[in-house]
């Protein structure tokens, strides 16, 4: 069966992203995109909230064709553009790039979406992840700390009725100093 995979991206003192969704800050080299581009290229969908969603609309689907942009950039822009897309929204009527738009987070549907052949789901936006991780959806967070601090913005974990227990399941330190946390979730708790 297919895991469901938060993906988030913090600042050293918490943050996913600055003031006005400033994301300026985050330390994404060749490096880092190119494992990026690895992990995410063998999945077997996106599940994006509406906010992350029109983020990457608006900037991956033409990414490919800049000659200037490097060629990790490039290569992620047919990755997303090509990815079968999940947007769960009350709001959007529709969604472009591969993408169907979902009203509602329904347990039983996740399920049978993690059932379907293919690559693994990833989980992208603070807001749809609060939705699963209250739901015990997800199986594995992937946090990339970046040795930055940013002093203000938004944090991704808000409070939870409940604790929820992971187990360590791999580090990796890149050479800009960001450090990817894989934890999975503890069936023991």
């Amino acid at each position: 069966m297919r895991k469901i995979i938060f993906m988030m991206s913090v600042s050293l003192d918490g943050f996913f992203e600055g003031p006005d969704r400033d994301l300026g800050w985050q330390l994404i080299d060749e490096e880092l995109h190119s494992h990026f581009n690895q992990w995410l290229g063998a999945a077997g969908g996106f599940l994006d909230g509406r906010i992350t969603y029109e983020l990457m609309a608006e900037y991956w689907p033409t990414r490919d064709a800049d000659p200037a942009a490097p060629a990790s950039v490039r290569e992620f822009a047919g990755i997303w553009r090509d990815m079968p897309k999940v947007v769960y929204s009350r709001t959007l009527q529709s969604a472009g790039w591969n993408a169907a738009v979902v009203r509602d987070v329904v347990p039983a549907e996740v399920t049978e979406l993690k059932a379907q052949p293919g690559g693994d789901l990833v989980l992208g936006g603070a807001n749809l992840a609060e939705t699963f991780i209250r739901l015990d959806l997800i199986d594995e967070y992937r946090v990339y700390v970046h040795p930055v601090l940013i002093g203000q913005g938004h944090h991704p974990f808000p409070s939870y009725a409940t604790d929820v227990r992971l187990r360590l399941a791999d580090t990796r330190t890149f050479a800009s100093g960001v450090v990817l946390l894989r934890y999975l979730r503890d069936a023991t708790a």
